[in-house]
């Protein structure tokens, strides 16, 4: 017996089929507009050749039949596929039916929410993807089961740790890449690695899409979704921030419940983390209001510095041609480096910064970051540069470290001009190579001593004492031609 649906007329869009209940065109007695007719060419009509109402049927043998005014267009359904006609309303991103979806998971409430979404919404298989940049174990466990449970097919989880520190933190380092004059970037240079680590993963299990919980006031989507345009811009991108009805933490929570969708939060949470090993990020609740001071319950990975030890400790910094390569003479790996003094920054309060940003799509926001073993780093880099480099070349450094940290914040990290820029800092800092020695105290990090083989510092030549290179005499006559713009500028406005 066939079922018999009016469909109401759309705009001038185009009518779909999808894969849905077997043997019926209806979901909550309801037959959708579609977006896109891409899988179903044969059914094609534009709803403006079929003025009025049209009429959708299903017969016992599969056939899907659509008529008005005597016009019938008729297909032959595979047997083992379902249909439904969807689009209620026009909804921007991908259009037409996707088979298999790799999505951006943290097991928390968004991206939990989204696997039943994206099977609801594009009927496709999801596969869930977790990249291990640091976040701490007690964020992988028990990942893989909760993501069953949300009707994932399987879950994927990549080590990225040493590549991540490697191939990211350390250039963002070696270039004194910071964004308004404190963020390091932590979250920035996370996301071109975990999003590139996704295209990786598309093309291994033949997926069709990627798809993130990055909401739309964020600068996070931009980040996963320049990336994927740089490395396969044939992937569809999901991004159901954008698209659903679901419009926050609250409709969230909710459609969460009603899905059975196990997730870790209630509506009693109140800051939105984010972790790695070079950072942790705080953002919501108080912090909303600039004016507000953070709890001291907030912090996670620093204690308070006035409760940090009354004795300094001192740190050695081993460095190569701008990377750190050893704490206290002893070689570590990348992340192991950085692992090990986000412990020692952490103890003594190292690496705090509250700061109200500029976020990329034009709005205000204000997060509070730990860099613990970051802001440690930077400080010895930085310092161990005043020995090995130039005037000129150090001036030129840090104006294009300006610009490399704007490229990383909008998420260019795959755009030749990052790469570029890149290319001048690997070279400039190629001498960048010695230790420097830090003492860490109640919050502060100061140079305690710095050495390089390659230093271009000369006690002798530096000394109040006299030089056999440096003739104090004749400072008189460079200070004359240096200074002559401004001596003739000076005549001139006084009428000499």
């Amino acid at each position: 017996m066939a079922q018999l649906k009016a469909i109401s007329p759309c705009s001038s869009t185009n009518l779909a089929l999808h894969p849905h209940k077997r043997g019926s065109l209806l979901h909550n007695g309801k037959v959708f507009c579609p977006r896109n007719l891409s899988s179903f060419p044969e059914l094609a009509a534009r709803t403006s050749e079929l003025h009025g109402h049209a009429i959708a049927t299903t017969s016992n043998s599969g056939n899907v039949t659509k008529s008005h005014n005597n016009q019938v267009i008729q297909a032959i359904l595979q047997s083992d596929r379902d249909i439904q006609i969807s689009g209620a309303k026009k909804v921007r991103g991908l259009r037409g039916q996707l088979d298999k979806v790799v999505l951006a998971y943290s097991g928390g409430l968004d991206t939990s929410v989204i696997v039943p979404w994206l099977r609801e919404n594009y009927g496709c298989e999801v596969i869930c993807f977790t990249a291990d940049v640091g976040q701490g174990i007690s964020e992988l466990e028990g990942l893989e089961k909760k993501a069953k449970a949300s009707g994932a097919s399987k879950l994927v989880v990549k080590d990225l740790r040493e590549e991540f520190v490697r191939d990211y933190v350390f250039p963002c380092m070696r270039a004194g890449a910071i964004y308004e004059r404190k963020y390091l970037l932590g979250t920035s240079m996370a996301r071109p690695v975990i999003a590139k680590a996704m295209v990786d993963v598309a093309r291994e299990v033949g997926a069709d899409a990627v798809s993130h919980g990055c909401t739309g006031k964020g600068n996070d989507q931009v980040r996963f979704e320049l990336t994927f345009f740089a490395l396969n811009p044939k992937l569809n991108v999901v991004a159901p921030w954008r698209e659903w009805d679901i419009r926050g933490r609250e409709d969230a929570i909710e459609y969460a419940k009603r899905h059975n969708v196990p997730v870790p939060v209630t509506k009693k949470s109140i800051y939105s983390r984010d972790r790695n090993l070079w950072h942790l990020s705080h953002e919501g609740d108080i912090l909303e209001d600039p004016a507000s001071e953070p709890r001291e319950d907030m912090y996670m990975l620093t204690v308070d510095p006035e409760k940090a030890p009354n004795e300094p400790e001192y740190v050695e910094i081993g460095i190569e041609s701008g990377f750190p390569v050893a704490i206290n003479g002893k070689r570590r790996s990348p992340a192991t480096l950085l692992a090990e003094l986000n412990k020692i920054g952490g103890r003594h309060g190292i690496g705090r910064v509250d700061m109200v940003e500029n976020r990329l799509v034009g709005m205000k926001s204000r997060g509070v970051y730990e860099t613990p073993g970051g802001t440690i780093l930077f400080t010895a880099v930085r310092e161990l540069e005043s020995l090995t480099i130039d005037r000129d070349s150090m001036r030129l450094k840090d104006m294009n470290a300006l610009t490399y940290a704007e490229l990383v914040y909008a998420g260019r990290w795959f755009d030749p001009l990052r790469e570029s820029i890149d290319a001048f800092m690997e070279k400039i800092t190629e001498t960048t190579t010695g230790s420097v020695r830090l003492k860490l105290f109640k919050g502060s990090v100061t140079v305690a001593g710095r050495r390089s083989p390659k230093s271009m510092y000369m006690q002798d030549l530096s000394s109040f004492e006299d030089s056999m290179m440096y003739d104090q005499a004749d400072a008189a006559g460079f200070i004359r031609l240096y200074g002559l713009p401004t001596k003739v500028r000076s005549m001139l406005k006084r009428g000499f």
